[in-house]
């Protein structure tokens, strides 16, 4: 089975056919299914659609059980939480839906961890952490675009001196280098390579 176009988060099950991954969706599976959108609903209350996944939690006065299912509670009512609530050895504490999630001051409210500016991220060398609400994602660095190559997905050098896309002197040669270029002016002319005279 070949998948000339690559399936990022599947395998290849015969000529171009992909089995994505659970939460996951489209040709090449490189596309995050909105479980929230299912139906049946897989939340009983409300529903947070995270990358390959998602996240069930209750509206106020109710607490997440086990299985996903919301049960009322007088004591959750009384403490006011955004995400609803767990009893933790007859102690009442709010809940955040996602990891990239941590209480706030109030001890009710989920505020965001930025995990690109902790260094809770984990992206390789040639990808930069993109933060959003509730977790991060890993982008190609500048001067670089996702490729499949070999069997997989990778940031691949864009050879700026082929796309033309860069900005050197119409007497100037392009040099390209790792995630950017450098501009040479030509024989008998001088300058920076973006002036050249």
């Amino acid at each position: 089975a070949t998948c000339g176009h690559g399936c990022k988060y599947g395998e290849c099950m015969g000529p171009n056919k992909c089995k994505c991954f659970p939460g996951f969706t489209g040709k090449t599976c490189n596309q995050d299914l909105n479980e929230c959108g299912l139906k049946p609903r897989p939340c009983e209350h409300r529903c947070m659609n995270t990358h390959g996944s998602y996240k069930c939690y209750c509206l106020n006065g109710y607490m997440l059980m086990p299985d996903g299912t919301c049960a009322s509670s007088r004591t959750c009512a009384m403490v006011n939480c955004q995400y609803g609530c767990e009893e933790v050895k007859g102690e009442v504490q709010c809940l955040c839906p996602s990891g990239g999630l941590q209480l706030g001051p109030n001890g009710r409210t989920c505020i965001d961890i930025d995990e690109c500016s902790t260094g809770k991220a984990l992206c390789s060398y040639n990808r930069r952490c993109v933060n959003t609400f509730g977790s991060y994602y890993c982008k190609c660095q500048l001067g670089y675009e996702l490729k499949y190559l070999s069997g997989r997905y990778d940031c691949v050098d864009v050879n700026e001196c082929v796309t033309n896309t860069h900005r050197c002197n119409l007497h100037a040669e392009c040099l390209n280098t790792e995630g950017s270029f450098k501009c040479k002016c030509k024989q008998g002319y001088q300058g920076t390579g973006f002036n050249c005279a």
